[in-house]
């Protein structure tokens, strides 16, 4: 059974909890409006009344606490973070953090905390979801593509280096091995991801309705309404069909300007498709750059000077580390646990590394 409104004899523990909670609703409510600071609209006005119901669970424990609210506390560390987060960055690697912030609510359990309360509670979680959904969807393609490519450097370039270096060659070849594999590699993304985009947009420009065909509608025959079979070959009915013909003709019949692009819907230019995949240069140069970025890590033990075992385990480590910070970042923005993504993505990396190391210990051997 929840607590009502009326004030009860409340125990010390019992107001420790409650002004932490009041703390962390607070700390809260302040990191919605810092995130409504920074946008405007619509999303800007979902958080505000986000931080309006935050600030109506403030005052709930506010009245449970009476006379006893006592000084002003910080709230959760976890929570004073997103602030900090919120101020000065206000992106969607925030909105990820607040959604497991929100999914961690412990009102459900607890007795003092309200029904309404524990609803608001996953009914906001839900709509931090919504609304770092719409973050994921505008970055998603280039998000994949720096995490695919930085990646597929890390381990890619490890598992060469490490299997060459498990032959017992000279520094000097596993130092220009990893070089050449971080070109290779850097190269082959870059053009492949040209290749790619460049026949991307090519197949979007065939499926383009040709401008002129537009001009043409307003001498169709009406009867015959030829358009229909125009929505028809895009999926229509032929019901379906025959009613945006006859609309789109109509409206170009009682114009005096322009034909509306939106009314001859099958007939309108797919801009937005073009400019939603972005340049062949544009996506070669950034998949060059992120391979790159991730292949250098392996080669940088070498570059300076290591050799034997020593460089191995800096190698290991410095691609260790930046495989727990990729799967980490994968993990907040897909809302998952980051350790475990973080952990998961380094027994991936480490795996394929790992197997390529026997390999070149067991050629080295045979051929020793």
């Amino acid at each position: 059974m929840r607590v009502t409104e009326q004030q009860r004899p409340a125990s010390p523990a019992e107001i420790r909890r409650w002004r932490q909670y009041l703390a962390d609703e607070r700390a809260e409510a302040t990191v919605y409006r810092d995130l409504a600071g920074r946008r405007d609209g619509e999303e800007k006005e979902i958080l505000l009344a986000l931080a309006e119901a935050e600030g109506r669970h403030e005052a709930h424990w506010r009245r449970l606490l009476g006379d006893q609210v006592g000084q002003p506390r910080r709230g959760a560390v976890r929570t004073r973070f997103l602030g900090f987060l919120a101020r000065r960055f206000g992106s969607v690697f925030v909105l990820a953090l607040a959604q497991r912030a929100e999914a961690r609510s412990p009102y459900d359990a607890d007795a003092d905390a309200t029904d309404t309360m524990a609803a608001d509670e996953r009914i906001h979680e839900e709509v931090v979801r919504g609304l770092a959904a719409r973050g994921r969807q505008r970055l998603a393609g280039t998000f994949r593509a720096a995490v695919f490519g930085i990646n597929d450097g890390l381990v890619s370039n490890l598992a060469l280096v490490l299997g060459i270096g498990a032959t017992g060659v000279p520094t000097t070849t596993i130092l220009f091995t990893g070089i050449a594999g971080l070109l290779a590699g850097a190269l082959s993304m870059g053009a492949g991801e040209y290749v790619s985009v460049r026949s991307q947009r090519e197949l979007l420009e065939a499926s383009t309705p040709n401008p002129a065909s537009r001009s043409v509608l307003s001498h169709l025959d009406l009867a015959a309404n030829e358009l229909t079979l125009v929505y028809r070959a895009q999926g229509m009915s032929p019901e379906k069909a025959e009613f945006h013909a006859r609309e789109a003709l109509r409206t170009v019949a009682i114009a005096t300007g322009p034909v509306d692009v939106k009314q001859t819907g099958g007939l309108s230019p797919a801009v937005d498709e073009h400019e939603a995949i972005g340049t062949g240069l544009g996506a070669a140069t950034s998949s060059f750059c992120f391979f790159a970025s991730g292949a250098i890590l392996p080669v940088l033990p070498y570059l300076f000077g290591l050799e034997g075992m020593a460089a191995i385990i800096v190698a290991a480590v410095l691609v260790g580390l930046a495989l727990l910070a990729t799967g980490a970042i994968v993990g907040l923005l897909s809302g998952g646990p980051p350790l475990r993504r973080a952990f998961r993505q380094l027994v991936i990396g480490f795996g394929a590394a790992g197997v390529t190391y026997l390999l070149g210990l067991l050629f080295g051997t045979s051929v020793g």
